[in-house]
């Protein structure tokens, strides 16, 4: 009796965890660290990983993890369905079905409503009625917020997208500033960072409220969210610091919601990275690099400060607020190169993982 009792409030506690796992990935509008669905999606990177490391060029690696983030979604359905006909088979064995094998049978026809193996009592009845409710409100829950996604990823694609007319591709916070400077003038980059503060935002709460979105891969194999972002983020510290025009408060609040969004990315990720920096701790740009885009920036003739050294400081006190996490993302999501940013930072995930 004390057997029966004890794999009846297991598989409760089975049934239970499982629900509770399902809501809190997909209906909890908040970030939420959902062990199960971690684990699926850390199991199904092993698989990818295992994969791609017999690929040669990135191209062909991307292809293939472009399917890894959908893969890994569609993969936490049958996950979830497989955990609830554990946990019934369990509870069924304890209300008296004679096997395990009969009360799996009766489990697996209770959760998929075909009714071929009839309950015998109201215990049994009450459970088989449960476990059909229960698999019906899973798929339901699953189903109804695919569009959800999917709408938040071609909210954050379509201004990707639009950046590589502005910066090229991949992106280059140079670039758009020299582009901007040829062709709409500099005061027009006010625009740029209202809508880029806006999709910072956007992308903080999508990506945090459903984390598989930021798995996600661009349509196109040269782009990224993380690589775009980080475009924006230099091009805006650029203009703050480097670029003799007025003063922009839309750069700086841009620069403020694109870093604060990858802080959040990154707490759910477990990255363990300094929130409140220095102005003088170190950054993945070196000295000369910074240099290096200074001079091409004066000579296609953008107005730059006289002050190198105040410059660099300036700029280097920007880009130490977004730098480590913005590299542990493009490490994590095997983003393609693109200056600044992920032709810099490989193992950086690992390594701010490792810190804890």
């Amino acid at each position: 009796m004390i057997l029966e009792i004890f794999i009846f409030l297991l598989g409760l506690l089975l049934v239970i965890g499982t629900i509770t796992s399902a809501m809190r990935t997909f209906v909890v509008p908040r970030a939420e660290q959902v062990f199960l669905s971690r684990a699926v999606f850390i199991a199904m990177r092993y698989a990818f990983n295992f994969w791609i490391t017999r690929l040669r060029t990135f191209e062909e690696r991307d292809r293939v993890m472009g399917y890894y983030a959908p893969v890994s979604l569609l993969a936490l359905a049958p996950v979830w369905l497989i955990l609830v006909l554990l946990g019934f088979t369990g509870m069924f064995w304890a209300s008296g079905v004679a096997s395990i094998e009969d009360a799996f049978k009766l489990s697996g026809s209770s959760l998929f409503t075909l009714g071929f193996i009839p309950p015998s009592d109201l215990l049994q009845h009450l459970l088989a009625f449960s476990e059909a409710a229960i698999g019906l409100a899973l798929v339901a829950i699953f189903i109804s917020y695919l569009p959800t996604m999917y709408a938040a990823f071609q909210r954050r694609e379509s201004l990707v997208t639009l950046l590589d007319v502005r910066a090229g591709a991949p992106p280059s916070a140079v670039e758009m500033i020299e582009r901007f400077h040829r062709i709409h003038g500099l005061a027009q980059l006010t625009e740029m960072w209202e809508r880029w503060e806006e999709w910072f935002a956007d992308v903080e709460e999508s990506h945090t409220s459903l984390a598989a979105l930021i798995y996600f891969r661009s349509p196109v194999s040269g782009r990224s969210w993380v690589t775009a972002a980080g475009a924006v983020l230099d091009g805006a510290a650029l203009a703050a610091s480097t670029l003799d025009i007025p003063r922009d408060a839309r750069a700086d609040l841009c620069l403020r919601a694109g870093y604060l969004a990858l802080y959040a990315i990154g707490d759910l990720l477990n990255f363990n990275f300094n929130h409140h920096p220095n102005a003088g701790d170190p950054i993945s740009i070196t000295r000369e690099e910074f240099d290096a885009v200074y001079d091409r920036l004066a000579k296609q003739g953008v107005p730059v400060k006289a002050d190198r050294d105040q410059v660099w400081r300036d700029f280097a006190g920007w880009r130490v607020n977004y730098d480590e996490v913005l590299l542990g993302l493009a490490d994590v999501t095997m983003a393609p190169d693109a200056l600044w940013s992920s032709d810099r930072c490989k193992g950086k995930a690992r390594e701010l993982r490792l810190r804890k």
